[in-house]
C-alpha cells in the first residue's frame, strides 16, 4: 500500500499538538503536493527533501506524491517537517519499513546534503510528547535541549542517513543525556551587588523586590547606577523550581534563544526603547513570544522608560496583573506565560538633571510634567516599588564601604520566599484580592498608619493592595508573622515618587 504515516508535532503558542504526516504515492505525472495549511517554509520542503534524498543515496519516486499534514485546520510553519516528510516518502516507496515509524516522532530541518539542522521549539514539543509513549528523534543541535523535559526518550541524529539506519536496524541512535537539572547557584552568572557603592536604599529595594517578586521604578539623573542596579537583580532571586525552569526554557526555545547550559538561570531581558508592541508583548501573523514572555520567571529591564512609545507601555498593564499575554489575530490566537519582574528606569526630566544642586537643569516645569506624564497613572499604579536614585558626590563614593555580596542577600531572599511558599504557595506579588485579605492583614497600629497614608497620598484601591503586599514581604524578610507599623511605613515610602 503506497501510504505511510509519520508522527511529528506542530506549535500553537506554547502547546505542541500532534501532527500526522501522511504521504501517498499515486500514478500520474511526477509532482509533490503539500496540503494541510502549510506556510511558505513548509512548502519549500519539496525541494529540500528531494535534494536530501538524492544526495543521501535514496531514490526519489517518479510518481504523484501527496503529503497531508493533519489536522488540516492547524497552520503549519517552519522547516521542522522536512524530516518526517522525507521518511514518509521513503516508507511509502518501501525504501524503509513502515512499521518502524509507529514508535517514534520526528522533527528536523534538512539541508540539501541530508544533514539535520536545529529547530525552534524542540523542548515544547517533547514536553507535549510525554503522553504519547513514543521516542522522539531530533537533530543533534536540538536534542540536548529537548532532553531536559525528561518526558519522553530523545534520540539525537546528525543526518537523514543516521535516522534511516536506526529505523532499518543497521545502526542505533543513542539516547540523549540532558545536562544537570538540579538547582544551580544563580548568582554566579550575574554581576555582584558588592560592586555597587552607596545607594543603600536602592539596594534595599532590590532585596525587597527579589523576595516578593515585585516590580520597581528607579528614577534619577544619568550615571547614578540605575542600569547597574537592575543588572544585579537576577543574581538576588531564589533558585528556580524545576517546573518554572521548564516553562522559561520552553518559551526561549520557541524563539530559538535557549541554550542547555542556561537551564535554571533567571532570564534577563533589556530591549531598546525603540521596541514595538509586537516585540515587547508578542505578536506577528503567526504569534511569537515577546520580551515579556522571554523574561518569564526572570527580569525585564526597560531603561529610559518614558522614551518607549506610550501604546507599547500600555500593553504591559494586563500582563503585569495576570502573568499571561493572550495574542489574537484574524486567523490565529495564542497565549504565552509572562510572569516577569519589571525594572524600569527613568530620568527626572528630559535633560536628566532636575533638582540638581549645581543648577544644570534648564527644563521648564511644563516640560518636566509632560516628560513624566508619558507614564500613565494606571501603569505607575501597577509598579510596587518607586524610588529615587540620587547622584552621590565623589567623596561619598570614595568613602563608601564595599557593598554586601549578592550571595548574602540571596540567602535572606530565599528564606523569605520559602516562608511565602509555605504559607500561600506563591510569591507575595502574585496574591489575589481574597488572598490579600487572608494573609496580609496588618496589626491595629499598622492599619491606622495605612489609613492615614491612603488619605494623605490619595492612593487607589490597587495601590492600597500593593502596599499591603510589599509590607507582607518586608515582614517575611524580618521573619515576622504579623505586619507591624515599621513594615507598613517602609512600604508606603516606596510609593512616594508617583505623587511628587
Amino acid at each position: 500500500m503506497p501510504l505511510a504515516i509519520v508522527f511529528s508535532r506542530g506549535l500553537d503558542g506554547l502547546s505542541a499538538p500532534e501532527v500526522a504526516v501522511e504521504v501517498h504515492l499515486a500514478g500520474g505525472l511526477p509532482s509533490v503536493t503539500l496540503v494541510g495549511l502549510p506556510d511558505t517554509e513548509v512548502k519549500e520542503a519539496r525541494d529540500r527533501v528531494r535534494a536530501a534524498l538524492q544526495n543521501s543515496g535514496f531514490d526519489f519516486p517518479s510518481k504523484r506524491i501527496t503529503v497531508n499534514l493533519a489536522p488540516a485546520d492547524l497552520p503549519k510553519e517552519s522547516g521542522r517537517f522536512d524530516l518526517p516528510i522525507a521518511l514518509g516518502i521513503l516508507a511509502a516507496s518501501d525504501q524503509i519499513p513502515k512499521q518502524a515509524l509507529a514508535d517514534h516522532e520526528f522533527a528536523g530541518e534538512l539541508s540539501l546534503s541530508g544533514e539535520l539542522r536545529p529547530i525552534r521549539g524542540a523542548l515544547a514539543m517533547v514536553l507535549a510528547a510525554g503522553s504519547s509513549g513514543r521516542r522522539f528523534i531530533l537533530p543533534t543541535g536540538s536534542a540536548q535541549e529537548a532532553a531536559l523535559a525528561a518526558r519522553a526518550p530523545v534520540l539525537a541524529a546528525a543526518s537523514l542517513l543516521e535516522v534511516c539506519a536506526h529505523l532499518t536496524g543497521q545502526g542505533k541512535l543513542s539516547d540523549c543525556v540532558a545536562v544537570d537539572r538540579s538547582p544551580c547557584d544563580n548568582g554566579d552568572d550575574h554581576p555582584d551587588l558588592a560592586d555597587v557603592r552607596g545607594q543603600t536604599q536602592a539596594k534595599r529595594v532590590l532585596e525587597v523586590a527579589a523576595a516578593g517578586a515585585h516590580s520597581i521604578l528607579l528614577a534619577g539623573p544619568p550615571g547614578t547606577g540605575k542600569s547597574m542596579l537592575a543588572s544585579r537583580l537576577p543574581g538576588l532571586l531564589p533558585p528556580m523550581t524545576l517546573d518554572a525552569a521548564l516553562e522559561s526554557a520552553a518559551v526561549l526555545s520557541l524563539a530559538g534563544q535557549f541554550r542547555p547550559e542556561w537551564f535554571r538561570r533567571h532570564p534577563y531581558r533589556a530591549p531598546h526603547h525603540t521596541a514595538s508592541s509586537a516585540a515587547l508583548v508578542g505578536g506577528g501573523s503567526v504569534p511569537h513570544p515577546g520580551e515579556i514572555s522571554l523574561a518569564h520567571h526572570g527580569v525585564l529591564f526597560l531603561d529610559e522608560i518614558p522614551e518607549f512609545d506610550r501604546r507599547v507601555l500600555e500593553a504591559l498593564r494586563e500582563p503585569l496583573d495576570s502573568g499571561r499575554i493572550h495574542i489574537s489575530r484574524a486567523t490565529r490566537q495564542a497565549e504565552f506565560p509572562a510572569q516577569f519582574q519589571l525594572v524600569a528606569a527613568m530620568n527626572p526630566c528630559p535633560c536628566g538633571y532636575h533638582g540638581d544642586s549645581r543648577g544644570r537643569c534648564r527644563c521648564t516645569p511644563d516640560q518636566v510634567l509632560r516628560y513624566r506624564s508619558r507614564l500613565s497613572g494606571p501603569l505607575l499604579d501597577r509598579i510596587d516599588l518607586q524610588i529615587e536614585v540620587p547622584a552621590l558626590p565623589a567623596d561619598v563614593l570614595q568613602r563608601a564601604p564595599d557593598g554586601e555580596a549578592s550571595a548574602a542577600v540571596r540567602a535572606r531572599v530565599t528564606r523569605a520566599r520559602e516562608r511565602q511558599m509555605a504559607r500561600q504557595g506563591k510569591a507575595n506579588a502574585r496574591l489575589t484580592t481574597r488572598e490579600i485579605d487572608q494573609h496580609c492583614q496588618p496589626a491595629a497600629s499598622a492599619a491606622t498608619l495605612l489609613k492615614q497614608a491612603i488619605s494623605r497620598f490619595e492612593l487607589s484601591a490597587r495601590a492600597f493592595h500593593r502596599v499591603l503586599k510589599v509590607a507582607r514581604t518586608l515582614a517575611d524578610l524580618a521573619g515576622s508573622d504579623a505586619i507591624e507599623m515599621p513594615h507598613v511605613a517602609e512600604a508606603v515610602q516606596y510609593r512616594r515618587f508617583a505623587k511628587t
